[in-house]
């Protein structure tokens, strides 16, 4: 990035849901011809995969189709799903929009909004589970199931099309997060990799943890059974949480426990955004 280059690019605070989707897909174009003009091997990839697109929604079905295809499953059959979808929902194109700016913003290693599009499995994952889910809301479960599947194949990532997914999630690095059929994520939440939210044994019904708005959870941790997560909530790297995290609460250790936090931090910080795992540390403890 040049020298004196903000990092992220200015966008009207007011903005519309469609003018900041048209915002960010001239940032996307903007960032790719600077890449093709910088790396020349590129140049063909980025062309056909977004310059080629006139729609955040086009480019995103024609990647996911690639990734997601096989020989049996074919990428046109997958690029008309995935498009077909996407532009009859605005509240999956207004998703899309928020999970690129949560990668931008909460991601220092996030070197621009095409590089999250092209390059972030945690992000492909997301937006083709939120289609499986729409089509598993449509009672296209055979559908959904088989593009679960492919998604696990392709991302290690398994989320069941029966989970509900909050906007401005970010799932960094991704690899080997699990989510089960009844789980629900609210809207801020930044999740890393290998989480579980998961059941406690082999019974139905509602059985998966609710995750509150703004919640971060560590790399590692696990939270098994329909358990509450709490608004602004966090859960420590490694953790295994059984039981109900209040709001604003830390809970760290295995079992989880609960630990005291600054004060400022309980009342103002939303974990889920600020990415900030250690807030709750006053010194360290050497008992055990």
């Amino acid at each position: 990035m040049p020298a004196g280059e903000s990092r992220h690019a200015s966008q009207p605070a007011t903005a519309e849901p469609d003018e900041e989707a048209s915002w960010l897909w001239a940032e996307i174009k903007a960032e790719s011809r600077r890449d093709a003009e910088s790396e020349p091997a590129l140049a063909s990839y980025l062309y056909s995969t977004i310059l080629s697109h006139s729609s955040l929604e086009r480019s995103l079905s024609f990647h996911l189709g690639n990734k997601l295809c096989s020989s049996t499953l074919l990428s046109t059959l997958l690029y008309d799903l995935f498009l077909n979808t996407f532009s009859g929902d605005p509240d999956l194109r207004s998703a899309a929009v928020a999970d690129l700016r949560a990668a931008r913003s909460r991601d220092p290693a996030c070197a621009s909004f095409s590089h999250c599009l092209l390059n972030y499995k945690g992000f492909l994952a997301c937006q083709a589970q939120r289609v499986a889910h729409k089509l598993w809301t449509q009672s296209r479960r055979p559908l959904a199931l088989a593009l679960q599947s492919r998604i696990s194949d392709v991302f290690a990532v398994d989320i069941h099309p029966g989970a509900t997914l909050g906007k401005g999630i970010l799932f960094d690095h991704a690899t080997g997060v699990v989510i089960g059929e009844t789980a629900v994520i609210g809207n801020n939440v930044s999740i890393l990799h290998h989480v579980t939210l998961g059941g406690t044994g082999k019974a139905g019904g509602d059985r998966h943890p609710k995750i509150g708005d703004g919640v971060l959870i560590g790399a590692g941790a696990t939270i098994l059974g329909n358990v509450k997560i709490g608004e602004g909530a966090k859960i420590g790297a490694g953790s295994v949480v059984l039981m109900e995290v209040p709001p604003r609460a830390t809970a760290v250790g295995n079992p989880a426990r609960l630990v005291e936090g600054k004060e400022a931090s309980k009342l103002e910080e939303c974990p889920g955004m600020s990415m900030d795992h250690t807030s709750f540390m006053s010194n360290w403890s050497y008992t055990i």
